[in-house]
């Protein structure tokens, strides 16, 4: 199915020469001359590399066959991750490129969303909140009561991120995945 100038808004999903993009940034221009237009901002699917394009009247952008899956991550054997489809049970492998940088989120039996186009995996996305245990920060000294104050803070799947003086090695806290910041405790 075609979309026209017109159905373009921020968000969606369109296809241009057999490559996904998905709309990030939206613009509606009609100039004092000539015909109205479109300035978008646009992500590829393949590389996350963003362009910027203009579409004019009467130009046409397919729209992606594209299906999101849920799927266990398993394990990275160090060349690949390893995944699982959780209603046929079968396995699937993606390389370094394909996972991204989400993979600092991912741990063994966790529930991913992998996007694939053309029933090729192109992308894998994370839960928004994670918990995570914390294996390594520094201890609290005397009077860090600012809450404001902020300590770093290794956690079980090797990242680091910044968290209040009060939280302590070995307890399990709440990250945000897309700011990479600590939200709450794990009571």
């Amino acid at each position: 199915m075609a979309i026209g100038m017109s159905e373009l808004k921020k968000g969606l999903k369109i296809e241009i020469e057999g490559i996904p993009y998905k709309i990030i940034e939206y613009q509606h221009v009609k100039p004092g001359k000539g015909a109205a237009f479109v300035r978008a901002k646009i992500k590829s699917f393949f590389d996350g590399k963003v362009i910027e394009k203009t579409f004019h009247a009467g130009d046409k952008c397919e729209e992606p066959n594209l299906i999101e899956k849920t799927m266990q991550y398993l394990y990275h054997d160090g060349d690949t991750y390893q995944f699982m489809d959780t209603e046929n049970y079968e396995q699937i492998a993606l390389n370094d490129n394909q996972v991204g940088d989400v993979s600092k989120w991912m741990l063994d039996g966790m529930s991913v969303q992998i996007l694939f186009h053309n029933n090729k995996a192109i992308s894998v996305d994370v839960p928004q909140i994670v918990e995570l245990k914390i294996i390594e920060t520094p201890p609290n000294f005397k009077g860090d009561t600012s809450s404001s104050s902020k300590k770093p803070a290794t956690l079980e799947t090797g990242v680091v991120i910044q968290i209040p003086f009060h939280v302590l090695e070995g307890e399990t806290i709440r990250v945000n995945t897309e700011t990479a910041e600590y939200v709450e405790k794990v009571k």
